[in-house]
């Protein structure tokens, strides 16, 4: 099996890592007042250095910064554009082994006309990409994070009395991002996306349907919708898409197999790669992967970032070999399931099983593939 030179690579990860405590402290400290921001900053990126040599160490080719500089996956981007506000958190239950989360993430709300009035990524990007000689990928939220979970009464009809209008000009505004990153030399984007996988979850489904929108139809729409986002994206930079059930303090929101979006995932999405989840029965089959067209890369998330717990390497393998009756094993590659940490509060597990968990994935890439 040939190594892959280009993302995403045999033995990948998501992106997020747990945070150091050093790290949580100056965040604290900011927070009280008594850090400044251009401190709080030095302090980010001296983890940001120590995760990237972790990263590098254990010899993985894509490299991310942890996500070290963020609260939560998706919100510090978003509210950085033009007509975007951050409002009080709606009520979630979040489901783990050993019994339910509340958890009230922010809610965001479209108040104005959404414009790129400013670089997002640029300069987190350029400070990884210093500090690396692997390639820096960097991961952002999908669009879709601005429409699917408050609907039409989440947009101002105001700015937007027509919802093709609000969604042009999101799309033009992550054109303007991934345009900024590609001049800075960035070659590896991924997209993360709760609602394509929350769409294959009945009791979402409905909630879908009671905002008034169909469905059946959203995963076309929202193929769409990311397709004009990464449109112009420079011909070096691969895109991928990673698609989450819910990830907070080792909790999950939904469930259910991709049947359901599968089609517009795999076949009208115009992305490189799908990071997808299987690390339980949640996920559901692998027979939705019969959609993948060839030249199109899936990264099997076998690995639970949920548990500390390290999974049996053969079971591992014997998944790979499952998949591969559907897809061929060259257009897959292995990642744990989600991120670490994808909010600052983290998963329920400790830093050294989080190196075996990355280790575990490594050494069974160069297993299968013979290489990372």
């Amino acid at each position: 099996m040939t190594q892959r030179t280009t993302p995403p690579f045999r033995a990948d990860h998501v992106g997020s890592f747990l945070r150091p405590k050093a790290l949580l402290d100056a965040r604290a400290q900011h927070q009280q007042g008594k850090l400044s921001k251009a401190d709080l900053r030095k302090a980010e990126d001296a983890a940001i250095r120590d995760v990237v040599k972790f990263q590098e160490d254990l010899g993985l080719h894509g490299i991310t910064d942890g996500e070290f500089r963020r609260t939560y996956f998706h919100v510090d981007f978003l509210e950085q554009l033009d007509g975007v506000e951050v409002h009080g958190g709606i009520a979630t239950k979040f489901h783990r082994a050993s019994g339910e989360v509340d958890f009230a993430p922010p809610v965001l709300k479209v108040s104005g006309k959404v414009r790129h009035a400013k670089p997002i990524q640029l300069a987190d990007f350029e400070f990884l990409k210093s500090v690396t000689k692997a390639t820096p990928k960097v991961t952002i939220p999908s669009p879709t994070m601005l429409h699917f979970r408050g609907g039409r009464a989440a947009i101002s009809k105001e700015a937007y009395p027509s919802m093709d209008n609000f969604f042009a000009d999101v799309a033009a505004a992550y054109r303007e991002e991934l345009k900024q990153l590609g001049d800075a030399g960035c070659t590896y984007v991924q997209l993360d996306d709760t609602n394509l996988a929350y769409l294959c979850d009945e009791k979402m489904r409905e909630g879908a349907r009671q905002r008034g929108e169909n469905p059946d139809e959203l995963p076309k729409h929202y193929a769409h919708f990311i397709n004009e986002a990464i449109r112009d994206r420079p011909a070096g930079m691969t895109a991928c898409i990673h698609l989450c059930r819910g990830n907070f303090r080792s909790a999950w929101v939904a469930e259910g197999g991709y049947e359901p979006v599968a089609q517009a995932l795999l076949q009208d999405l115009k992305v490189d790669g799908y990071f997808l989840e299987y690390d339980d029965p949640r996920s559901g089959s692998f027979e939705p992967l019969r959609h993948l067209p060839k030249g199109k890369i899936v990264v099997l998330g076998l690995v639970t970032t949920k548990l500390g717990e390290l999974e049996p390497k053969d079971s591992i393998r014997r998944r790979i070999e499952e998949a591969a009756k559907i897809v061929p094993l060259d257009q897959l590659c292995l990642s744990p399931q989600c991120g670490f940490s994808s909010t600052v509060h983290g998963n329920e597990l400790m830093q050294e099983q989080q190196a075996a968990k990355m280790r575990l994935v490594i050494d069974i890439a160069r297993d299968v593939w013979g290489t990372a």
